[in-house]
């Protein structure tokens, strides 16, 4: 029997949901140290492809063997187009003009254009005021977190809005990935065969860009942040990913870009000695506030509590 979709988050889906946010988080560290010996198009290719091998090879484990069908495998390809190549580059693109902090901001808007967009095509989906009301108001925590000043500051018209285009590519991702629903296809097979179509895209593509990497004038740490990149935040990351969006709906699976952000911002502070200043407390409880509005579950006991 499938689940049904779960439109007000249970404490077990928003901790999935946490999680996820903490392993997407951690690619920016894991980027960071990559980019230093790596260019940005080999990096999003070995991210991928190593994420399908591991996925593949866990899938064989618990018995998963790759589906047939000419539709499934369509379907894979178009996921992998809307979920990985296009805003993976766009976004890689969009960072050589523009900062990651105004990339950040910008990718925040996902669930606003998702709402949006599931309420046109999802008819289950239909966004409720108090939702829409919750993501306005986690934007708005994003933006004061990331810093408003730098998104004033960026001139770079063509950047921000490669950006704008990663982040509706994104929302029509969490659309699109509701069909798979349809196939019962397990999650962790789904993380497989997207990784994978995308990993035939892109293959090539890096070759003819960046042709043959020498790697052994790789180090040992840029290749262990490949593979956490590849391992943590791809391949457990979209195991987590499918899984919540079969539970819990595309508006819902989506909220993870407004919790990016603050994960990103705590990880670097705890670990890589990054300040964490009071601004960003501050746009970390907007945010906060705002996932409490997107929840529901304290207005609706107000509202009986004031009923009765």
């Amino acid at each position: 029997m499938k689940a049904a979709i779960n439109h007000t988050m249970t404490t077990r889906l928003w901790a999935m949901l946490i999680l996820l946010s903490i392993l997407w988080g951690g690619s920016f560290f894991f980027v960071g140290v990559a980019v230093s010996s790596l260019p940005p198009l080999t990096i999003v290719s070995l991210r991928v492809c190593i994420a399908a091998i591991v996925l593949w090879v866990i899938a064989a484990v618990f018995g998963l063997r790759p589906p047939k069908g000419f539709k499934v495998w369509a379907a894979f390809l178009v996921m992998g187009l809307l979920n990985n190549v296009i805003p993976f580059g766009l976004i890689v693109w969009g960072q050589t003009q523009i900062t990651s902090g105004v990339a950040s901001i910008l990718n925040a808007a996902t669930p606003i254009f998702t709402v949006m967009i599931a309420g046109i095509l999802l008819p289950d989906e239909k966004p409720t005021p108090l939702k829409l009301f919750g993501v306005m108001i986690g934007f708005v925590g994003v933006t004061v977190m990331v810093g408003l000043p730098a998104l004033i500051g960026e001139n770079s018209f063509l950047a921000q809005l490669a950006i704008i285009g990663a982040t509706l590519s994104y929302a029509f991702a969490g659309v699109y990935g509701r069909r798979f629903k349809a196939f019962d296809i397990k999650p962790l097979t789904i993380a497989a065969g997207q990784v994978t179509a995308s990993s035939i895209v892109l293959l090539p593509f890096t070759f003819f860009v960046d042709g043959i990497i020498d790697v052994s004038l790789i180090g040992m740490w840029v290749w262990s942040a490949v593979i956490g990149l590849a391992i943590l935040s791809t391949a457990l990351a979209y195991v987590l990913y499918f899984k919540i969006l079969e539970l819990a709906g595309a508006m819902n699976v989506l909220l993870v870009t407004l919790l990016v952000p603050v994960s990103a911002s705590l990880l670097g502070f705890l670990f890589l000695n990054e300040s964490l200043d009071v601004i960003h407390v501050v746009g970390m409880g907007i945010i906060a506030t705002s996932l409490v509005v997107i929840d529901g579950r304290l207005w609706h006991q107000i509202k009986k509590s004031y009923s009765t």
